[in-house]
């Protein structure tokens, strides 16, 4: 019922297959997530296959040296049934800063090191590590 949760869950579980790609059904906001994904190293390449009704969006997990997925862990904070929100001075580093939480803000779909650096907050869509 939640496409994010199932867009997160399809990576976490391909990562574990030592899978290559992964692909799912195309919507904006799973492409500005996969986006904001790649441009912290949490996967090496994001695509779109298809048109129109049959789009699909691949991405390309991304490995450490020792072939270890770079994503171990994903929780969803704010879901469908419960919004949770917060402003800049709330997001705090995860994990000692190994890990990030995805914001959804007023400026569009932000990592928390942008969020703060903007100085806006938003719903918090997930935690990453």
């Amino acid at each position: 019922m939640d496409p994010i949760s199932d867009m997160l869950s399809h990576i976490r579980n391909a990562g574990a297959a030592k899978k290559q790609s992964v692909r799912f059904p195309y919507s904006k906001i799973k492409n500005d997530i996969a986006k904001i994904l790649a441009k912290n190293g949490y996967v090496a390449r994001v695509g779109t296959i298809g048109k129109k009704q049959n789009k699909l969006l691949e991405v390309e997990l991304a490995y450490t040296k020792e072939g270890a997925p770079k994503i171990i862990g994903s929780r969803r904070v704010s879901k469908p049934s419960c919004r949770i929100y917060q402003g800049f001075r709330e997001i705090r580093p995860l994990r000692r800063g190994h890990g990030m939480i995805v914001v959804t803000t007023p400026k569009g779909i932000l990592s928390d090191t942008d969020a703060r650096k903007a100085k806006v907050g938003g719903e918090v869509l997930f935690t990453i590590w």
